[in-house]
């Protein structure tokens, strides 16, 4: 596995790697690597001949009282995984590589950017579509690989995607689960033991509407009060948003008939988690 830090060298490597029409898979990520991340690694290394995985925590996705010092960074152990897993090329930049002094363009999806997430985050996903718009343009890739878990995410790039006419496909790897159900994020870290027991509330209120919809209702608004039924009994955890949407443009849905995304975020201590499941 070559690690490469500057874009000019990234770029020059990934076309090297695709002038055999084989075809190049990314994988964009912040490290601090778990299960979930190797999941989207193997999705790739099954449909694509060479894989590249980038390692950044980018500053313009976090608010000004969010966690970006304390995001846990752990490279030394993420490249072992990544080599263990077969990965042809990790990109690690720094931030002053990713925007240079003076940097002021960004990428807005109007419309989705202010959904979910984007409500209480401001700006996050105009940080998230920069950065992974100019990942695409360093790393070309003919696959982009990312997790159910962040299903707003997904749905705004894609539109990015569509919108911008990358010739790239983005694949949606199904969220991978502790043995509890706890979805594996990188910031499970934060919990203290209390805590990641306390976690398991999201999973269990998802459980709770998935239940609800087998049997027939098709609601929204009376499957989303029983999900906040299931998360209050657990007062220690504060609730940002339980809602229903479609799953392309993140609008609010009466009736799940035709499918829906619910989604649900929560604090539980001073880690904000997220967590979905398709209707």
């Amino acid at each position: 596995m070559k690690i490469v830090h500057s874009i000019e060298e990234m770029r020059s490597r990934c076309r090297a790697a695709k002038t055999d029409e084989q075809r190049l898979g990314f994988v964009p990520t912040m490290g601090a690597l778990h299960a979930g991340h190797l999941a989207l690694v193997r999705a790739a290394r099954a449909q694509c001949k060479t894989v590249a995985v980038s390692i950044f925590v980018n500053p313009t996705q976090f608010g000004p009282n969010e966690d970006f010092a304390k995001y846990p960074r752990t490279l030394e152990r993420d490249q072992k995984l990544l080599e263990a897993e077969g990965v042809s090329l990790l990109f690690v930049p720094t931030v002053d590589e990713m925007y240079p002094p003076g940097a002021s363009t960004f990428v807005t999806v109007e419309g989705l950017s202010d959904k979910l997430c984007g409500r209480t985050r401001l700006g996050h996903f105009r940080g998230v579509a920069t950065v992974v718009s100019k990942l695409f343009h360093i790393i070309e890739p003919d696959i982009a690989y990312f997790g159910q878990k962040d299903a707003a995410q997904a749905a705004i790039l894609r539109k990015m995607v569509r919108d911008l006419a990358f010739n790239i496909e983005i694949v949606v790897v199904p969220t991978v689960r502790e043995a509890d159900g706890l979805a594996m994020s990188s910031r499970n870290a934060y919990l203290n033991a209390i805590e990641r027991k306390q976690a398991l509330v999201l999973y269990r209120a998802l459980c709770r509407v998935q239940t609800l919809a087998d049997r027939g209702e098709r609601d929204a608004g009376k499957l989303a009060e029983a999900a906040k039924e299931v998360l209050r009994d657990e007062p220690a955890v504060r609730l940002d948003y339980i809602e229903i949407v479609d799953q392309q443009t993140l609008d609010p849905v009466a009736d799940i008939s035709k499918g829906a995304l619910v989604a649900v975020a929560a604090f539980v201590g001073s880690a904000r988690l997220i967590d979905n499941i398709v209707l």
